[in-house]
């Protein structure tokens, strides 16, 4: 179980070092995040080979360079602390000819955090596509775009 808690706080790490990583990239932004409402709509997405390979086992991802992560975090601004919430998603990635593949997001808790991974195939210089609707509740409804580059490492 403690192993288990180690990992998970691991995965975590690992993510948000990501973000930082690839925030300092030209082409990166910095912090990308929608604000609908009451809500803030955390997303990336990344190469699976930024996590490490005892993660991609516990967590059954598949750890490769033409294999990316897809992350996305949703939280409750109007509450004190800004706590993550649960919520319904889905998604679709397509790349620039347009072949498209349905995303199958998992949910990871951890303590209090919430996000959703699910992972994207890829080729070397590729921009891929994504649409993430997302629903919570009565209260949020609403769908996140966003374009990613990827390359192999």
């Amino acid at each position: 179980m403690f192993q288990s808690l180690r990992l998970s706080r691991s995965l975590l790490q690992i993510l948000l070092l990501s973000v930082i990583a690839i925030s300092n990239i030209g082409n990166a932004h910095a912090e990308q995040k929608q604000q609908v409402g009451n809500f803030d709509i955390h997303y990336m997405a990344l190469s699976s080979t930024f996590i490490t390979p005892e993660i991609a086992k516990t967590y059954g991802i598949e750890r490769s360079s033409y294999n990316g992560l897809v992350n996305i975090t949703v939280l409750n601004t109007s509450q004190e602390g800004h706590p993550a919430v649960s919520v319904e998603i889905s998604g679709i990635a397509n790349n620039l000819i347009d072949a498209r593949m349905t995303l199958d997001f998992k949910e990871i808790r951890e303590g209090e955090s919430i996000y959703y991974i699910a992972e994207v195939p890829y080729r070397d210089d590729q921009d891929v596509n994504f649409t993430i609707a997302i629903k919570y509740k009565n209260q949020l409804n609403t769908s996140v775009k966003f374009k990613q580059k990827f390359y192999v490492d």
